[in-house]
């Protein structure tokens, strides 16, 4: 059968780290995720990242890639290349305005045009003459000073033209979707999305199998933090004070500190390789210069100039998924002269990020307040997205839901299978965010 004459809807998990595309057809019965090509084979899950090399030839003389891909064209020709990964946490960020990378500067929509060019372009054509596409978005965007009304300009740029009708839904209500498609009876949900950037939760009355509205949102509620977040308690403790955190240097007769916001910005991925200028590269050679351990800052600018994000990021994630089954873990990272092994044990990883946690907690109460609830109203908990995996997030719920409640599975696809789901119904925007 021809696909053009099907009606064509789409779920659009645009997520921090990964994002991950479903399809629905009137033809077939449930939504299907959509296979993207890779250099090592097709997959689900693919890499919300844009790689960008010089290329003659090309117009404007920059290349671009994303996914997989751009993490094969980084790690072929990594000084050669800018890797930009996170980028979704600045979504709402007004101080955000551009990145530079090489000659040029690229708003967040630009970003997000290109990323959503090459993801639509490795789908086979799956995701070509959409009718209607639903797209997730949290419940609260990451960054300290967020605009929700920034950030909806923002994805109204990247999304327009993407399908015939756009639509936008809270991602754990999403999840909650997913999840009902499982369910042969009525519960009252607590669904607990975790990204790498936000930490977003619902609670959602699903009732009996043929109801005409299955799943009725109750009460919503986020917080801007999430799996990154760890990562910068990781990187903070483990690297940064080889690259002169907690260090001076000298102006004039005085000795002061180092200013933290150059290791703010390190620890952060939306943000690391974006400090790869002349203007910020400059500002560390002049702070190199009058530190009182030159090394140290030096080891930051060589950190930058060789772009070690990507190979960073990897270790810190092999740490916490370590952590996630086993009490102690090794962390290594080699690179630009930054040497760095150390044995982490879980207590002390749960120490680092115990605040994190804590807010997390604080969202759930006020997803909780905001339905109306308590606790013991609550049948089930659905537990989605990486973050959910590490076990100090996990006690959060076990503790106070008590852990036979607990549902998890389809951890990296299930936002993307509900807003396929919600793309199939009458008038999608009855759950629009």
């Amino acid at each position: 059968m021809n696909l053009a004459r099907k009606r064509i809807g789409a779920g659009i998990d645009f997520g921090t780290t990964n994002s991950v595309a479903a399809l629905s057809l009137d033809a077939e019965p449930q939504p299907r995720l959509v296979a993207l090509d890779g250099p090592e084979g097709s997959g689900e899950v693919f890499r919300s990242a844009l790689c960008f090399w010089q290329e003659e030839g090309v117009p404007g003389g920059l290349a671009v890639e994303a996914g997989p891909h751009a993490i094969h064209e980084y790690l072929e020709y990594p000084s050669d290349s800018r890797f930009l990964q996170s980028f979704k946490s600045v979504a709402a960020s007004p101080a955000f305005d551009s990145a530079s990378v090489f000659t040029k500067r690229y708003r967040f929509e630009d970003l997000g045009r290109m990323f959503l060019q090459k993801f639509a372009a490795h789908a086979g054509g799956e995701l070509d003459r959409l009718d209607r596409a639903v797209i997730g978005r949290p419940v609260h965007y990451a960054g300290a000073r967020a605009d929700e009304g920034l950030a909806r300009q923002r994805y109204d740029a990247m999304f327009g033209g993407f399908a015939s009708e756009i639509h936008y839904v809270y991602e754990p209500l999403a999840a909650a979707f997913s999840y009902a498609s499982r369910l042969d009876e009525a519960a009252t949900l607590l669904v607990a999305d975790f990204g790498g950037g936000t930490s977003d939760f619902s609670v959602v009355q699903v009732r009996e199998p043929g109801a005409a509205q299955r799943c009725v949102p109750l009460g919503h509620a986020g917080v801007g933090i999430a799996g990154d977040r760890f990562d910068q308690r990781i990187v903070d403790r483990l690297v940064l004070p080889q690259l002169g955190k907690g260090g001076q240097y000298r102006s004039f007769d005085k000795v002061l500190d180092i200013p933290g916001g150059y290791f703010a910005d390190f620890a952060d991925w939306s943000k690391l390789a974006l400090m790869r200028n002349r203007r910020t590269l400059d500002e560390l050679d002049r702070l190199r210069r009058s530190a009182v351990d030159p090394a140290a800052i030096g080891r930051m600018i060589a950190m930058i100039e060789n772009e070690l994000g990507f190979p960073l990021y990897d270790a810190v994630g092999c740490l916490k998924r370590a952590l996630s089954s086993e009490d102690r873990a090794e962390f290594r990272f080699s690179g630009a002269g930054v040497e760095v092994q150390a044995s982490v044990t879980r207590a002390e990883f749960e120490d680092w990020i115990a605040e994190d946690v804590a807010r997390m907690a604080g969202a759930v109460d006020q997803a909780l307040e905001t339905a109306g609830l308590g606790e013991s109203d609550i049948d089930r908990v659905f537990l989605t997205g990486g973050t959910s995996l590490v076990p100090a997030v996990r006690s959060v719920f076990s503790s106070r839901f008590g852990e036979g409640k607990l549902m998890s599975g389809g951890e990296l696809t299930s936002i993307a299978h509900g807003l396929a789901l919600v793309a199939r119904e009458d008038d999608p925007s009855a759950w629009a965010a």
